[in-house]
C-alpha cells in the first residue's frame, strides 16, 4: 500500500466510488459515516477497509474519527476526502436561517474541521499529501432555489483556494463540482425518471451523472499521480456549467 486515504461520507454514492478508485490505485481507505451497517457494507464491497462512525455536525466526533484513521494508518495519512453534502432546494423567501446554517455547518465548517484535525497526520506523510473537497455546479451557474447550497458550497471553493495556498507545498488541496448525480442523497430528484430525462437533456452529454463519473477523477486528485495539481475546482457536470448546445 502507498498510504491511507480518509474518506468522510465514505458509504455514500460518491464517497463509495472515490474509495473504489483509490483502492484500485493501491491505497488503503478509512471510511467515515453515521451508519455503521452502511459503512461495514461499503468496506466489505472494497475487500476490506477500516471504518469510524461519526456525525460531521459534531466537531468532537470528526476529531475522534481522524484520530482513529491516523492510528490505523500508523500516524500518517496520504489524503483526506470530504465527500459530504446536502440538497436543500428552496426559494430564498421560504428558506429558514436555521436551514442555511445547518447546510453551512455540514458542508463548509465540517470540511474545515476535517482538514484542521487531519493536518498533523497529513503533514506526517512521507510524500505530498492531498485533500479533496466537494462543491457543486450551482457555484458556477446560478439556479433558482439553490441559495442555501450555493452559499455553503461557495464557501467550500473559497476554503479550497485558501488552504491550497497556505498548505503548499506539503499538502495539495483541490475540489470537484458535480452536477446532479444519481446517488442516495439525490434520490428525491432521481427517483422521478421524467425529471431525470428533463434535467439530463439540459447537459451537453444528455444525461445526469453517475457516481463512477466522479470517482476516477477523485482518485487521480488524491493520488501521487497529480502531484503538480493544487488549488483547482474541476467541474464533473456533463458540460452543463460552460456549454450551451441549444439556443
Amino acid at each position: 500500500m502507498t498510504g491511507t486515504i480518509l474518506i468522510f461520507g465514505g458509504a455514500g454514492g460518491i464517497g463509495s466510488s472515490v474509495a473504489k478508485s483509490v483502492k484500485a490505485l493501491g491505497y488503503a481507505v478509512h471510511l467515515v459515516g453515521r451508519d455503521k451497517a452502511r459503512l461495514d457494507a461499503a468496506a466489505s464491497s472494497l475487500g476490506g477497509a477500516s471504518v469510524s462512525v461519526a456525525d460531521v455536525m459534531k466537531s468532537d466526533e470528526i476529531a475522534d474519527a481522524v484520530d482513529e484513521a491516523a492510528k490505523t494508518a500508523g500516524g500518517a495519512l496520504a489524503g483526506l476526502c470530504y465527500a459530504v453534502g446536502s440538497i436543500t432546494l428552496k426559494p430564498v423567501a421560504r428558506l429558514q436561517e436555521s436551514e442555511a446554517l445547518a447546510d453551512f455547518q455540514l458542508n463548509a465548517l465540517g470540511a474545515f474541521t476535517a482538514v484542521k484535525e487531519s493536518l498533523p497526520a497529513l503533514k506526517a506523510y512521507h510524500d505530498t499529501a492531498s485533500v479533496l473537497l466537494f462543491s457543486t455546479i450551482a457555484v458556477h451557474q446560478g439556479f433558482t432555489a439553490h441559495t442555501s447550497i450555493g452559499l455553503a458550497k461557495g464557501a467550500v471553493e473559497g476554503l479550497t483556494l485558501s488552504l491550497a495556498a497556505e498548505l503548499a507545498p506539503k499538502i495539495r488541496v483541490n475540489c470537484i463540482a458535480p452536477s446532479l448525480t444519481r446517488t442516495p442523497l439525490a434520490s428525491s430528484l432521481t427517483s422521478n425518471e421524467t425529471l431525470v430525462q428533463s434535467i439530463g437533456g439540459m447537459h451537453a452529454m444528455q444525461r445526469i451523472g453517475e457516481p463512477d463519473d466522479v470517482g476516477p477523477l477523485a482518485g487521480l486528485l488524491l493520488s501521487s499521480q497529480s502531484n503538480w495539481i493544487t488549488g483547482q475546482s474541476f467541474g464533473v457536470d456533463g458540460g452543463r456549467a460552460r456549454l450551451r448546445t441549444k439556443g
